[in-house]
């Protein structure tokens, strides 16, 4: 039997994937959104305008608590989707820490939390975890209620409002938007991976990596009391690998299907991936497909490149969240890095306001380069295959199941900041040795020289960032001696080390 997908849903995936396709071919030059000048603006309307409200709200809610005049403008309806949020609920516990939301409030937003989930490769290891991404939130609950609480704050939302262009000058930044214009010190950019400020910047760049993710949310399901983190069952196909993620849901069962890849024009497109989604999904779940009760579809791609975080060339622009790139790229999940960085966000912006540090120099180390993420993209590369390689179709679930044999092995202190992208210096260099040459050497001719190097690059610089955070962080007293902006630098670069290190975790 062939399952067809619903009109609304065929139309949508239609539209994506010819987004998708433009965006493998397409070589327009962006339009220039912004520009500087010599205005000069006496009085600011708002000291920070964020740009995207599905993710800017959070930050925009910490830092009106804090007494700042904050707008965020959002082209459409600020609200969260159906499908639910998977994260872990210590990563989610900073919206309590920064009194965001109460304890019994975050709690009537999570609707699902499961145990344990699992991690299986193709004829390889497979093994279980508890407490990662084991928590359902929904976005439609948690938005509605950290929208109210901005708005109570005293914030404004201009929902409907695109953002057009911003001119900045050495007093404050003009935003230009539909039907108006706003003032004010510093603009944050959360418009997202297609953000026109980072199309801007980037120009005609194509990213070195990509996630393709197609998925769906049904009822029907025999066994729905685990998830999977990490799953394989067939070997390469379609010079893709296909990994399988599944979550219990409100309403039923949420299951994803993703792969790596390049931007390569002869890529397989989204509407393929969703056919063999389809196809696969009956085998993967143990279910025939007539039995599942669909609620919705989901389909998407994630851009992801070398040059990350983005540099921002001007004065009192930062971007947050999938704009400024400062996630994995092996990661598509984007709620998780925001709450990972939203308290050092607020605090580095309320210093960078307090201390007047909106130079492109200060705020450039608000996202600064981070080696523990950096050195995920050998992993990216080694999880991918080239359009044109012929390789052995269980390369990459014999290298994947070799290395979680390994880290299953050395323990919870290695393998959980792994799975949840924070990659550290300890555990990676525990489990390099462990794993067997064997699985490793086939893929060096695959991975190249060049990408090695900058690999042991960045490898070596998450050692240096490891030690020096440490170092410098016993020297803590110094602080008592530093006007505010000798603070700004000295926060910022222990940030730096801390986070570019995986010491958050």
């Amino acid at each position: 039997m062939t399952f067809q997908l619903p009109q609304e849903y065929q139309q949508r995936l239609s539209k994506i994937d010819q987004f998708w396709s433009n965006f493998r071919t397409n070589q327009d030059i962006p339009d220039k959104v912004i520009e500087t000048g010599n205005n000069i603006i006496k009085d600011h309307q708002f000291d920070i305008i964020i740009c995207g409200g599905t993710l800017g709200v959070f930050l925009a809610t910490t830092l009106q608590a804090k007494g700042y005049k904050i707008a965020i403008i959002e082209r459409g309806k600020l609200q969260g989707r159906e499908q639910e949020w998977n994260i872990s609920r210590h990563e989610l516990n900073c919206l309590i820490e920064l009194e965001i939301l109460t304890a019994q409030e975050l709690e009537t937003t999570i609707f699902t939390e499961y145990n344990p989930a699992r991690i299986s490769f193709h004829q390889g290891y497979e093994l279980w975890v508890k407490d990662v991404l084991n928590i359902g939130v929904s976005p439609k609950s948690l938005l509605d209620q950290v929208k109210d609480k901005f708005l109570k704050l005293g914030g404004e939302i201009l929902e409907n409002t695109c953002f057009i262009s911003a001119q900045i000058s050495d007093s404050g930044v003009k935003v230009e938007c539909e039907k108006f214009n706003l003032t004010c010190r510093l603009l944050i950019d959360g418009m997202g991976h297609f953000s026109p400020i980072i199309k801007q910047i980037r120009k005609t760049e194509k990213p070195e990596g990509v996630c393709l993710v197609v998925g769906s949310c049904g009822e029907g399901f025999k066994h729905n009391d685990t998830g999977d983190l990490i799953a394989t069952f067939t070997p390469i196909q379609n010079q893709c690998q296909y990994f399988w993620e599944a979550f219990p849901a409100k309403d039923g069962r949420t299951t994803y299907l993703f792969t790596y890849v390049d931007a390569h024009p002869n890529r397989i497109s989204l509407t393929t991936l969703t056919n063999e989604y389809l196809k696969l999904l009956p085998e993967y779940q143990d279910i025939d497909i007539e039995n599942i009760d669909f609620k919705r579809f989901l389909f998407g791609f994630f851009p992801a490149y070398s040059k990350s975080p983005v540099k921002m060339p001007w004065d009192r622009v930062i971007p947050i969240g999938d704009s400024s790139g400062s996630q994995s790229p092996v990661s598509f999940g984007g709620f998780g890095a925001m709450m990972r960085h939203l308290p050092r966000l607020t605090f580095a912006i309320d210093e960078a306001l307090s201390s007047d540090s909106l130079t492109q120099k200060d705020l450039a180390l608000i996202q600064p380069y981070q080696p523990n993420i950096s050195v995920t993209w050998l992993f990216q590369k080694t999880m991918s295959v080239g359009v044109d390689k012929q390789v052995n179709p269980n390369q990459i679930n014999d290298l994947m199941s070799g290395v979680f044999k390994v880290m299953d092995k050395l323990g919870e202190d290695t393998l959980k900041p792994f799975l949840q992208d924070v990659i550290q210096f300890s555990g990676l260099s525990k489990t390099l040795p462990l794993v067997n040459p064997k699985l490793v050497l086939p893929l060096l001719p695959q991975v190249g020289l060049p990408v090695l190097a900058d690999w042991l690059k960045h490898y070596t610089n998450l050692g240096i960032y490891s030690g020096l955070y440490t170092f410098i962080n016993s020297f803590n007293s110094l602080e008592n001696k530093m006007n505010n902006q000798q603070k700004y630098y000295y926060h910022r670069y222990l940030d730096m080390l801390k986070y570019g290190a995986g010491k958050d975790f």
